[in-house]
């Protein structure tokens, strides 16, 4: 198996992302799994450790060094002074300095350096203040590297994923934005996702819109109208693809492992499914984009920042996620 190359951001230094990034790297088995370059200021690197409360080893290498790295090495970056940290504050320094490392781990992924990102939890209200100038960080990323395709935020727990049609609008607006087209998308990007993971032959489960998928149109006929006709074509393509199914049920089939992603046609629908099932376990992919990018589902968790108590859980599957991601894609990428 080909070792793939993973760039590391730890995230706004104001939350829990560096004590994350310096407690994954003592897990067993991370650092043997893959190259990685950690980048962004040394004293980032250095407060997680000491927050997380064990050692990690800067091999601070100049970035005209970086072809072919090997081992667990260091990009040091200049993008904000120790004293502009604060911890568990929205700050401008602190969106600055996610924005110029996660800029730098993308530069390092076009130029063919490094085969996936990992960063740590960011915060949107600190980005947006230091010039996000996007809905999220995912828009930001595809905006930043040039991609016009379709992408979307993609949550994964475990072996299962989640996709959805719709995505930050209002409840009110979901049904009028529920096309065939979108349907259509969010199933092949969880499929192609799932395949670019190792998943052979994926089983993808569409969620109903209505109660009871429309009860034969009684409820609403989006599912008789819209959602079969996009499986049924699906099928026809040899994809496995089965539903609408309700969606109150539909998430019971996944817990049981019966299918390895489901498609929801809003937000909350398949949100609120899989954080019960497992929120400190929940990985999110920043899917479509042409470099495999993932990070952990929960947020920055200011409330407990900096005192070394911040569950790695998330963080260690986002990491496993991505080097089988960035191995599938380094692999296709030698055939």
């Amino acid at each position: 198996m080909m070792r793939p190359k993973l760039a590391i951001v730890p995230g706004d230094p104001s939350g829990i992302g560096p004590e994350l990034i310096a407690k994954l790297l003592s897990e067993d088995g991370v650092c043997q799994a893959a190259d990685i370059i950690l980048v962004g200021d040394a004293h980032l690197w250095q407060r997680g450790a000491e927050q997380a409360g064990v050692e990690v080893t800067l091999n601070t290498i100049e970035e005209g060094a970086i072809g072919g790295f090997e081992g667990l090495v260091h990009l040091d970056l200049a993008t904000v002074d120790p004293d502009q940290v604060q911890v568990a504050a929205v700050t401008v320094a602190g969106g600055t300095t996610s924005l110029r490392c996660l800029d730098k781990a993308l530069d390092l992924a076009q130029a063919g350096l490094v085969d996936g990102v990992l960063f740590a939890p960011f915060n949107k209200a600190a980005m947006t203040s230091a010039g996000l100038n996007a809905e999220d960080e995912h828009r930001y990323m595809a905006r930043y590297l040039g991609f016009t395709g379709y992408h979307s935020e993609i949550n994964v727990l475990d072996d299962l994923m989640t996709t959805r049609v719709t995505s930050h609008i209002g409840l009110k607006d979901v049904a009028a934005n529920i096309d065939a087209p979108g349907i259509q998308r969010a199933i092949e990007l969880a499929h192609a996702t799932l395949a670019r993971s190792g998943k052979a032959r994926p089983h993808v489960a569409v969620a109903a819109l209505n109660p009871h998928a429309g009860d034969n149109g009684k409820f609403g006929s989006e599912e008789i109208d819209i959602i079969e006709p996009v499986v049924k074509a699906c099928q026809d393509r040899q994809m496995h693809v089965t539903g609408p199914w309700p969606s109150d049920t539909v998430f019971l089939k996944a817990k049981r492992g019966e299918v390895d992603a489901v498609v929801t046609m809003y937000h909350d629908q398949g949100q609120i499914a899989i954080k019960l099932m497992g929120f400190e376990r929940g990985v999110t992919v920043a899917g479509g984009l042409p470099i495999p990018v993932a990070t952990p589902a929960h947020g920055t968790a200011f409330d407990i920042a900096g005192q070394g108590i911040a569950n790695v859980s998330a963080t260690r599957q986002a990491f496993d996620l991505l080097v089988r991601m960035a191995t599938t894609a380094k692999t296709e990428a030698a055939l």
